[in-house]
């Protein structure tokens, strides 16, 4: 497994993916804060010590990172077929499971760093808006609550991620599909019991973000374990089709 990483990984460097979602965090964090320029009660939105933190988290996992996640996801599982190194790969002593889980690991770990990058960007633009005013307290909180929505959001996208693979219908459209899923969240969100069920909003609850008590963050993980386990029948499936 080790080995499968490292050799992931060294694709993954050579990809312009990883640009797409470094460009994509400071989208998010730019278009955030520009919209904290609007006036409320006579102040900024942006002038509120932590809004900026908690906007870009919240907007950016609802409008683009999970889009983001599948695509990458998604890429890494398909570029193999669609690159035509599928039949390279039957010639080494390598099982498409172990191949897969290696593509699924770094893709998980990817998700946390694109989300500790948008922390960076977020925890910055605040320290140089009102240093004085944030506490440390608050700041390590809100890095577990993106740290945690980063690993959350994966599981909640990773069967998009399964389906796309094997419908080998290209890995763009992850990207497509993971927008509509998680743009529904926003609907979903606003009613009180649904939100802890929905896998995009339950990422929410289990990484702090709502409030929520014992039962519910239990349905929270509940939903999210449902989801990684929906993700990985799917891909037994295209590993049987492999083996066939």
């Amino acid at each position: 497994m080790k080995t499968l990483l490292w050799a992931e990984r060294m694709k993954l460097r050579r990809s312009k993916i990883i640009w797409i979602a470094l460009f994509s965090a400071v989208m998010v964090s730019v278009i955030v804060y520009m919209q904290g320029q609007f006036l409320f009660q006579g102040h900024r939105y942006v002038d509120e010590p932590g809004w900026f933190m908690t906007a870009a988290q919240s907007l950016g996992s609802i409008f683009v990172l999970p889009a983001i996640i599948a695509l990458m996801g998604s890429y890494m599982i398909c570029r193999e077929e669609q690159g035509d190194t599928m039949k390279s790969l039957r010639l080494i002593p390598v099982k498409l499971s172990r191949l897969v889980g290696a593509k699924l690991v770094l893709a998980a770990f990817m998700s946390v760093l694109l989300y500790a990058f948008l922390f960076i960007i977020t925890f910055s633009t605040e320290a140089a808006l009102h240093f004085s005013l944030l506490k440390s307290a608050a700041v390590l909180n809100f890095l577990k609550i993106y740290l945690l929505q980063g690993i959350c959001l994966f599981f909640a996208i990773s069967p998009i991620i399964a389906i796309v693979a094997v419908l080998k219908k290209g890995y763009w459209i992850a990207l497509i599909f993971a927008e509509v899923y998680s743009f529904a969240g926003l609907f979903v969100g606003m009613q009180n019991t649904a939100r802890f069920i929905y896998p995009v909003t339950a990422a929410f609850c289990v990484s702090g973000y709502y409030e929520s008590t014992l039962p519910q963050m239990i349905t929270s993980i509940l939903s999210l374990f449902i989801c990684a386990c929906l993700s990985l029948l799917i891909l037994d499936r295209l590993n049987r089709k492999y083996n066939s």
